[in-house]
């Protein structure tokens, strides 16, 4: 795993000031950095800097030290005594407990499709094709993030602002174990197919299928990632 201080993610950080000058607050800045982990741009292991990111973000210490709190709360973040504050690395169980959560969640999710709010449904087509536009210019780190707004996006069906951050911070833990496989294509392509089949199950009315075709999709997704952390470990 990467263990970095200094690249080039904390120097696009400077591009996130607007959103977070006037009324700075922790949350807005754990927000900024929840992000980057989902867009997989921090990786497992990575050092968090404070005197880099307090001069990309333009916030003081305390500041950051309290987004830290509020991420290492979340399980994106981890303190070690005398070393500093790292991007955590998950284990098998982890995984194990992840994709507990988000079989409940997002099949039920699916099930509820008949009754989404307005656009919902539009979200997860835009986020299939999202993805399917990244891997034709064979952007993989961009399919995976995609794939984490398509279930963010199923998630969105249930029409919870509760179900809504809590998935946020869920997704975001989970990008952390992507990093894990060796062939970002290999991992991600197969999925793809997998995203289109369930959003035409939704659109076609078929709500059940899709929860079904899911349940499928994360059993053999934490198959895979439980074997290459089995043996990365």
């Amino acid at each position: 795993m990467a263990h970095t201080s200094s690249t080039h993610w904390v120097r696009e950080l400077t591009l996130e000031r607007t959103a977070i000058s006037g009324s700075s607050t922790a949350a807005r800045v754990a927000g900024v950095l929840r992000n980057y982990v989902t867009e997989g741009r921090l990786l497992p292991g990575t050092r968090l800097s404070e005197e880099d990111l307090g001069e990309a973000l333009g916030v003081s210490r305390n500041t950051l030290r309290e987004a830290f709190r509020l991420l290492t709360h979340e399980r994106l973040l981890v303190h070690r005594f005398h070393r500093g504050v790292f991007v955590r690395t998950l284990a098998v169980e982890d995984v194990r407990d992840l994709y507990g959560f988000r079989r409940v969640v997002e099949c039920s999710s699916l099930r509820r499709a008949a009754q989404a709010p307005a656009g919902a449904l539009d979200r997860v087509r835009a986020a299939v094709e999202e993805g399917e536009a990244a891997a034709r210019r064979s952007a993989w780190p961009e399919v995976g993030t995609a794939n984490m707004h398509f279930h963010q996006a199923i998630v969105g069906l249930a029409g919870s602002v509760r179900l809504d951050d809590a998935a946020s911070h869920v997704l975001a833990e989970q990008r952390l174990v992507f990093h894990v496989m060796a062939a970002p294509r290999a991992f991600h392509e197969a999925y793809l197919a997998e995203n289109r089949h369930i959003c035409d199950l939704l659109f076609d009315g078929r709500a059940e299928e899709a929860a079904a075709a899911l349940e499928r999709y994360l059993d053999e997704a934490e198959r895979q990632l439980v074997e290459a952390l089995t043996a990365d470990g």
